[in-house]
């Protein structure tokens, strides 16, 4: 895995970010346009996490930390280069983000229809906790 390298997101990455996430993501957020990615990358600079191999974008990761809690948000890898370690690789990054930052623990959110993200997360020490539901309110 050593030609896999893992970066933090610029505003120039942002459209291809946007372009990559409907091919290696499930679902979709109220926050994935320009609008939204912008936001984020100007606001926390190291949240979005790039994986990169022979300079194509082939995971993406965004750990969001914001004080209290770690969020992890966006786990994708191109269908093309799963299982190949790059999404263990993106939350080790995750991971270590959020340790130097002081963060006691991270929680993710995953579909519950998608079977397959609910294994890696699994395989990744995450657990379900089904006493907490999720509620949202858009603005």
């Amino acid at each position: 895995m050593s030609d896999l390298h893992i970066r933090c997101a610029g505003l120039d990455d942002i459209d291809g970010v946007l372009q990559f996430w409907p091919e290696a993501a499930e679902g979709t957020s109220i926050s994935d346009d320009r609008d939204g990615v912008s936001r984020l990358v100007v606001r926390d600079p190291e949240a979005l996490l790039l994986a990169e191999r022979d300079g194509r974008l082939v995971g993406t990761v965004i750990a969001g930390f914001d004080g209290w809690r770690c969020h992890v948000y966006r786990l994708a890898v191109h269908p093309a280069f799963r299982r190949q370690g790059i999404a263990t690789a993106l939350l080790e990054a995750a991971d270590a983000r959020f340790t130097a930052l002081g963060g006691r623990r991270a929680d993710a959110m995953v579909l519950e229809a998608n079977e397959r993200a609910q294994h890696a997360w699994a395989a990744a020490g995450y657990h379900r906790e089904d006493h907490w539901r999720r509620w949202v309110k858009p603005l």
